[in-house]
């Protein structure tokens, strides 16, 4: 259990049956009357905001979650399936958890799935992967200098807007967590 006065950014508590992290909170302590903590919550599993106040010292069962690598090895169409590395233990997962990332995922991709009471709850990639160009558009000589752009189609299905210089067949860096290119590797 842990109470008000435990509270920090990133913490993830149990309330009302849901996974919530602390995005941010205040404590205020009018001039009368008792302390407070205003706090605003985001819930881990649909990412809804929520804001909450609280009287200090109220408590709360803190959420026990365990982060661990897994390496993605297919999708059958219904199920993204998971090997853990270390005891080749395999684990199928809800395409809903995982969400967006799969636009980023190929075989055997390192993964981080987290989970709370052995039970997967998201999925994660590295920041930056390595995919190859299946389809792209040439580009158009002469209008390099302006720093434009052009849609690629990686090999996992993603979109992303690289150069005009990069070319089907390429290899490229991509940033997860906003889609942007990054190099040709």
């Amino acid at each position: 259990m842990i109470s008000t006065a435990d509270f920090r950014n990133g913490l993830v508590v149990e309330m009302d049956n849901d996974l919530m992290e602390i995005v941010e909170f205040q404590h205020v302590k009018p001039g009368k009357g008792g302390a407070f903590v205003r706090t605003r919550f985001k819930n881990v599993l649909t990412g809804r905001v929520l804001e909450r106040t609280f009287r200090s010292g109220e408590k709360f069962e803190e959420a026990r979650l365990e982060e661990q690598p897994w390496q993605f090895l297919y999708n059958d169409g219904d199920l993204f399936h998971f090997m853990d590395n270390d005891t080749f233990e395999q684990l199928a997962v809800n395409p809903g958890v995982v969400g967006d990332v799969a636009k980023w995922m190929k075989e055997n991709t390192n993964a981080t799935l987290m989970f709370h009471r052995e039970k997967v709850i998201s999925v994660t990639v590295p920041s930056h992967v390595v995919l190859t160009i299946t389809k792209s558009d040439p580009g158009v000589q002469g209008d390099r200098s302006s720093g434009a752009t052009k849609p690629a189609t990686l090999e996992t299905g993603a979109v992303v807007q690289v150069p005009l210089f990069i070319n089907e067949g390429d290899t490229i860096k991509v940033d997860t967590r906003t889609g942007a290119y990054v190099e040709r590797v």
